[in-house]
């Protein structure tokens, strides 16, 4: 258990020793980090770098910060002698449930992500699938790598605990994809529930997912039929605004809340 806590500060000391600092190099080029940002939290004297190389002391955030500055390393790299990748983040984002919607932007610092390398050249579009039968390899792809496919235009959301505005078809814990560019509520006659556009609306109070109407008096945020949440007319744009109309969901079956719960807990509408 030792040798595994020494691993991350054995690495800080070849990094040092290859560009041939002393602790006191590195003590003093902290300090001066110290001072210019004016916190002394930054700073790593001698006696504190040898603790870090040689007892298995974890740096903190802002000795993390130093180290990656005088070392000419990047900062996701030195926490990952420690075994912290932020490229995992993503995949506990189930660990925890956020009872509000809310826009998600953990995805805006992974670096890389795992896809599939190879497919079964039996696998068929147009035929229901085993994905995990189908993929014969996955790897690791720098997002760089993957910067022709980047578009702005999309932003994600996530369908808090609470809000059963679109329930069932989009149920607590969504994540939903965001066309920004599709702003403009758009009026017409639909065949269907599915076919209505369903946008991603801000309030003053938060975030929510609901079909919409224009209306002399209001944006009109129309819920579900089967949800629990009353229609609410809201001044537009001074209450609520369009980020922008829902493309994408992924979402998880079972287990899921539902929208009695909401009315046995009294629950107010999301927005």
């Amino acid at each position: 258990m030792a040798a595994q806590l020494n691993t991350g500060g054995h690495k800080l000391r070849a990094l040092r020793e290859a560009l041939g600092f002393t602790m006191r190099d590195v003590a003093a080029a902290s300090a001066r980090i110290a001072r210019r940002l004016g916190n002394e939290d930054f700073s790593i004297p001698p006696s504190r770098l040898s603790d870090i190389e040689t007892k298995g002391v974890v740096p903190n955030v802002f000795r993390f910060y130093s180290l990656a500055a005088i070392y000419r390393r990047d900062y996701r790299e030195l926490l990952s002698f420690y075994d912290i990748d932020l490229n995992g983040i993503p995949m506990d984002l189930s660990a925890a449930r956020p009872l509000r919607s809310h826009l998600s932007q953990v995805l805006n610092n992974v670096t890389k992500i795992r896809v599939p390398l190879r497919m079964d050249p039996r696998f068929a579009f147009q035929k229901t699938a085993d994905l995990g039968r189908i993929i014969e390899q996955w790897g690791v792809v720098p997002l760089a790598s993957l910067s022709a496919f980047a578009d702005d235009r999309y932003s994600y959301g996530y369908i808090g605990e609470e809000d059963f505005t679109m329930y069932p078809i989009l149920p607590p814990g969504s994540f939903v994809q965001v066309d920004e560019t599709l702003n403009k509520v758009v009026e017409g006659t639909w065949r269907s529930e599915f076919e209505r556009p369903i946008y991603f609306i801000e309030t003053r109070n938060g975030f929510t997912c609901s079909w919409c109407d224009i209306k002399p008096e209001g944006l009109v945020l129309q819920p579900h039929p089967l949800s629990p949440v009353p229609v609410r007319i809201l001044k537009h744009p001074q209450e609520a605004e369009v980020v922008g109309q829902v493309v994408g969901v992924a979402m998880r079956l079972g287990n899921q809340r539902t929208a009695g719960s909401l009315q046995a807990r009294r629950v107010r509408p999301a927005v």
